[in-house]
């Protein structure tokens, strides 16, 4: 009988190598030839799922872009709309090593974006439902009956916006996590400016 083969999972550890290898060499060492042999797969194997190399990194694109929208929703979103909002800043910014790594491969795909008007149009879209999530989130927790396209909040929701890209190129320059305590105490500031 035939091996059954999930094809989507083999996608995604596919696009999980490929992010390894960014990690640890940054774009230019997920080479078709790299990630084929890290992920043990033919050539042709690889193929089958993806094209080029410009279909992976756009994959590995999404994939990051939607770990960061999942750990938005993963936990229950706290019924407090202050609470809320600290808790969507607080999965933005690289609080873990996890999403340290996170930021080098963003960091890695956003320059490769530059070139490739596909993978740009899909960050811009992603830049804009997070503006527009983040607008709503100020709005509710700043309690003053302010639309979420109010001047003040849509200037919050780019400053966070600002502060949460910086910090994720930021902290690749400390690894170790030792800016951390700093991005948690911006989200302390964030959160009494959003009252005042």
């Amino acid at each position: 009988m035939p091996k059954i083969i999930d094809h989507d999972q083999r996608r995604r550890e596919i696009v999980a190598v490929a992010k390894k290898l960014i990690i640890q060499g940054g774009f230019e060492a997920a080479t078709m030839r790299s990630i084929v042999a890290e992920a043990g797969y033919a050539n042709g194997a690889l193929k089958r799922y993806f094209p080029s190399k410009d279909s992976i990194v756009a994959a590995t694109f999404q994939s990051v872009l939607a770990e960061m929208n999942e750990r938005i929703a993963a936990d229950e979103t706290p019924a407090d709309p202050r609470e809320a909002l600290r808790h969507d800043v607080e999965a933005t910014l690289p609080l873990d090593t996890y999403r340290i790594d996170s930021a080098r491969v963003l960091l890695a795909l956003w320059e490769h974006s530059m070139a490739n008007e596909e993978l740009a149009a899909l960050y811009r879209a992603h830049l804009q439902d997070w503006r527009g999530r983040l607008a709503e989130r100020i709005a509710a927790a700043r309690g003053a009956d302010e639309s979420a396209d109010a001047p003040a909040v849509t200037h919050l929701a780019q400053e966070v916006i600002a502060v949460a890209i910086g910090a994720s190129v930021t902290s690749l320059m400390f690894p170790d996590g030792a800016l951390i305590p700093e991005y948690r105490a911006y989200v302390d500031r964030l959160m009494q400016k959003i009252t005042d």
